[in-house]
């Protein structure tokens, strides 16, 4: 194995879902002993600085780094505090590497937020066995963190999980000039469809709507989430109005088609759903809470105007005056 730039990989992409480990050193003879002794078992990755790890982290997040303290420039300590200062990054566990065997430095390590600490001269058995456990640990707690973001009734993301995904996303937009979209779905008359048929029912009519609206998010970066009750909400990056637009009419059709009867509303003899969408370019100016409350603003108005349909808004765009409605009654 040669390294000949700041930072590499054994292989361009997952090998077939094998931990992604980073392994950063400014002595490409100590990448290379470790190298060794992960590479039959893992995707290995490799980086020269302090700085190459960060421009790592913009494009993939390891399952573990194997961090060394001394490094020209931006140093190991400096690296972890910027790891653990950004919610993308947080969870990464660091395992710092090093010739030292200060018991300070030891301690300043894992207050800096290392999950674990080797010395050198390496013993591969040792490094090996540390490394698995700490990567069982991360599995562990990205299942239970997983489980925290899921609604229990519906299976889809929780309110929680909607509200990180778009400070995220909003954040990403913002600093790649893209678009983004929020459309914010209530389910029409759903009380009534309560109080005739009972709550059970409604939690069964709750997750066929989920469904329904899940299936037709194909995009591994769209997020469906129950934004509270018989609300829910979705997150679309890289999309603007117009796609939005199409996506929410289909959404409201495949509602409409699962033909769960409600003889109760006064929109339609099945279960339909209301929809408020908000679009527009984060670089030009307001927040993510803006966003949500002008999709918030356009369900208002599907709803105000006979519900079981919908109604959009460019977010960059005066609310009133000149903004852009669509409303696609079915």
């Amino acid at each position: 194995m040669s390294i000949n730039s700041e930072s590499e990989c054994s292989v361009p992409a997952r090998d077939g879902g094998r931990p992604l480990l980073l392994i950063a050193d400014d002595q490409p003879s100590n990448i290379r002993v470790l190298f060794e002794i992960f590479k039959d078992d893992y995707e290995v990755c490799m980086a020269l600085s302090g700085e190459a790890v960060l421009t790592f982290l913009e494009q993939r997040i390891p399952d573990l780094i194997l961090l060394d303290i001394v490094m020209p420039e931006l140093g190991g300590f400096a690296v972890c505090q910027r790891l653990k200062e950004s919610a993308r990054t947080a969870n990464i566990p660091v395992i710092f590497v090093t010739a030292n065997n200060d018991p300070e430095e030891e301690a300043r390590g894992l207050v800096a937020g290392a999950v674990d600490f080797i010395a050198k001269p390496f013993h591969a058995t040792v490094v090996k066995a540390r490394v698995n456990t700490q990567l069982t640990v991360k599995r562990q707690a990205d299942q239970l963190r997983a489980m925290a973001m899921i609604d229990g009734l519906t299976g889809v993301a929780n309110r929680r999980r909607f509200d990180a995904a778009l400070e995220m996303e909003w954040r990403r937009a913002a600093r790649e000039g893209g678009e983004l979209a929020v459309i914010m779905i209530d389910v029409d008359f759903f009380k009534r469809y309560n109080d005739r048929f009972g709550h059970l029912e409604g939690d069964h009519c709750l997750r066929q709507v989920a469904g329904a609206l899940q299936q037709r998010l194909s995009r591994s970066p769209d997020l469906l989430a129950r934004y509270g009750g018989e609300e829910f909400a979705c997150v679309l990056p890289a999309t603007g109005l117009d796609g939005a637009l199409i996506l929410s009419k289909e959404l409201e059709q495949r509602v409409r088609a699962l033909g769960l009867p409600h003889p109760d509303s006064e929109a339609a003899p099945v279960v339909t759903v209301s929809i408020g969408v908000a679009a527009g370019r984060p670089n030009q100016g307001g927040s993510a809470a803006a966003l949500l409350a002008s999709a918030d603003t356009q369900l208002y108005r599907a709803k105000q105007s006979g519900r079981a349909r919908v109604c959009g808004q460019t977010f960059d765009e005066p609310p009133t005056g000149g903004a852009q409605i669509a409303a696609l009654a079915n």
